[in-house]
């Protein structure tokens, strides 16, 4: 079998490669570049929690060594604070790290990984696709054809993958704009976070905007700063300015010292690939959809992508077609950044003065205050993880259901688990394996050896229902969960997502949602693979006659 192409070697491109690998699967990455990334402390990304833990299984590294988890986060709205958010121990910060630090430990953990090539300094110009696999041919003095069992375009905004596969990529450019600058400097908030809204010392209208500063590692912070809608310029002296003008507003003195390291500016636009799945053919992350209004991520959206692709990719793999399994990705993943941008759209003229949709969005400016604060910290209707209830993956009217504190279709809990070789380890450290998660939750087992509860009550019959399901599978116990009953059984998709909840030892309601899990029985993918290999004939017919006739008019 064929590896899968991967086009684009950034953060998704990396992440996706790496997460194929551990299931099993070879990968061939083309980088357009030279094989190494430039250093821009301006350019970074902030993770939520799941998603940082997907990159630290991934490569083995602690992100946080790296990066800097905040501490809390403040909100400011001229003069006054709207809002402080200290972390503790039952929720952690997102982490803040510099993108091509990131890109760097990917790079590392692929270096260390047989399974994954990577093939510098290669462009690629065009795809070709069969009934069995995939071709992309890469620019060069001596052009290369990579064969393929599928490619995923993970190459930008302006993907190549996806202009080959003619897909629209509607939306909005520059939904907003911002100035940045990455500096070194002493800042009275260690470790925390800032908002700061209408600063006092900018004049009032359009242009007195916002700031953000975020912490990194070694004393160094990135300042964002809001720019009024159109094309201002920002020059060298404006940026300085600025710069001063916000330090010595923050400080109540003279402009501290600081280090300037590095400047841009950022412009957000907000796009939603039509298709992200053209037979063999996928998009992921930028090559599918840019967000990132109102303080979201949209490369924490990208390496979501690559995990919930991953896993779906590796048993078309190595079993041959699953159709409704591949098409879930577009149907969960697009669902998901659609909802995200329309939240944004809807709050974006509230939030940035145009007052159209207060029927929308009630609520005082403190209330907005919360809206911005829930974008940049993951939280609410626009800063959340997404959730896959309405998945075509979503078993129904199992026997036994039961409803826990996380809905179907949600990242689940992170309790400490037993596995199966007796160790206690998180729940989140057994995912992206490419197996089904079956936990049990049996309040007790903690203080036993393994060797005397395997053999009692339940647990036999329930190891057995395991072993008998169509996909691997692994049991694990649990001395709780939240909202779920003693003896309740979860299963668990490879990327967290919970699929359902059983009261009980229940082997055919079990069965049955690892089946919709994998996208149905095996005769409806039987059924799905064969409808799909008449469309794919019907394709190539078409396509046949069409360039045909295109000859017979050329002559």
């Amino acid at each position: 079998m064929d590896p899968v192409i991967v086009v684009g070697a950034g953060p998704v491109g990396l992440t996706l490669a790496l997460a194929l690998a551990r299931q099993d699967v070879p990968a061939v990455v083309l980088d357009e570049g030279p094989g190494k990334d430039d250093a821009r402390p301006a350019r970074t990304v902030v993770l939520r929690e799941d998603t940082a833990a997907l990159v630290e299984r991934l490569t083995g590294i602690a992100l946080g060594d790296h990066g800097v988890r905040w501490t809390g986060w403040r909100t400011v709205r001229r003069k006054q604070v709207i809002s402080e958010i200290t972390f503790g121990e039952g929720e952690r910060g997102p982490l803040h790290i510099a993108q091509h630090v990131l890109t760097a430990a990917l790079r590392a953990a692929i270096a260390d990984e047989p399974l994954v090539q990577v093939a510098a300094d290669s462009r690629l110009d065009s795809i070709e696709q069969e009934r069995s696999g995939v071709a992309a041919h890469t620019r060069g003095p001596q052009g290369v054809w990579w064969r393929g069992s599928y490619l995923v375009g993970c190459d930008g905004p302006r993907s190549t993958v996806r202009k080959l596969q003619d897909i629209r990529f509607p939306g909005r450019t520059a939904v907003e704009r911002h100035a940045v600058a990455a500096l070194r400097v002493d800042l009275p908030w260690e470790g925390r976070a800032l908002l700061h809204r209408m600063p006092p010392w900018r004049s009032s209208g359009p242009s007195a905007g916002e700031v953000a500063a975020r912490p990194l590692p070694d004393g160094v912070w990135r300042l964002d700063w809001l720019l009024p809608p159109g094309k201002e310029l920002v020059t060298p002296e404006t940026l300085v300015a600025r710069i001063r003008e916000t330090l010595s507003g923050w400080t109540g003195d003279s402009t501290p010292a600081y280090d300037l390291l590095d400047t841009g500016v950022h412009t957000v636009h907000h796009r939603v690939a039509r298709r992200w799945r053209a037979g063999r053919v996928f998009l992921a992350g930028d090559a599918a959809h840019l967000l990132g209004a109102l303080g979201t991520q949209g490369l924490d959206e990208g390496l979501q992508d690559a995990g919930n692709l991953a896993w779906k990719l590796a048993p078309a793999w190595h079993h041959g077609h699953h159709e409704a399994l591949l098409d879930s990705y577009q149907t969960e993943r697009r669902a998901v950044i659609a909802a995200r941008l329309r939240a944004a759209d809807q709050v974006l003229p509230v939030l940035r003065g145009g007052g159209g949709l207060r029927h929308i969005v009630p609520g005082t400016a403190r209330g907005h205050d919360v809206l911005l604060t829930d974008g940049h910290l993951g939280r609410g209707p626009v800063g959340a993880q997404g959730t896959y209830a309405d998945s075509p993956l979503a078993p129904s009217q199992l026997e036994g259901e039961i409803a826990v504190e996380t809905a179907p279709g949600a990242p689940v809990t992170d309790v400490r688990v037993t596995a199966e070789d007796g160790s206690f380890v998180q729940l989140r450290d057994r995912l992206g394996r490419g197996a089904l998660l079956v936990v049990l939750i049996a309040p007790g087992t903690g203080v036993w050896d393994r060797k005397h509860w395997m053999s009692a009550g339940v647990m036999p019959r329930l190891a057995a229902a395991v072993t008998a399901l169509p996909h691997p599978a692994e049991l694990l116990v649990a001395e709780e969960y939240p909202g779920a009953p003693a003896h309740s059984v979860l299963l668990v998709r490879p990327d967290g997502h919970l699929v359902t909840a059983l009261s009980g030892v229940r082997p055919a309601a079990l069965y049955a949602a690892a089946e919709a899990t994998l996208g149905g029985t095996a005769q409806e993918r039987e059924k799905a693979a064969q409808e799909e290999a008449v469309k794919e004939r019907t394709r190539e017919k078409t396509e046949e006659k069409e360039e045909a006739e295109a000859g017979s008019g050329a002559r």
